[in-house]
This record gives C-alpha cells, sequence and structure tokens, in this order.
C-alpha cells in the first residue's frame, strides 16, 4: 500500500515526465513564420466580416 508521500511522489513524477514529452513535441514543430500567421489573421477577420450582419439594403 502507498502512503500519501508516495503518491505524491509517483504524481510528481508522473507531472515532470508529461511536461518533458510537451517540451519535445513543442521544440520538435517547426516555427510559424511571420507571414503564414499575418495570413490566417487576415483569412480569420475576412470570415468575420463576411458573417456579420450588415444593414439590409433598401429595395426600389
Amino acid at each position: 500500500m502507498h502512503t500519501e508521500s508516495q503518491l505524491a511522489r509517483l504524481h510528481t513524477a508522473d507531472l515532470l515526465a508529461q511536461a518533458d514529452a510537451h517540451r519535445i513535441a513543442a521544440a520538435a514543430k517547426p516555427p510559424v513564420e511571420l507571414r503564414t500567421r499575418v495570413g490566417w489573421t487576415l483569412v480569420e477577420l475576412g470570415l468575420r466580416l463576411a458573417s456579420a450582419p450588415g444593414p439590409v439594403p433598401a429595395t426600389a
């Protein structure tokens, strides 16, 4: 049977292993270029503008 301190040590070791795995995965990703980020930001902005309800045009 594990005591609370042993469980805490196991939990701490598990969290550290997860953090290491996350760090390794983040380092393996190539950095996103500024041009790509700006492009996707403009796409998102355009989609928001296109889907925003605007004034209804008057009919003649």
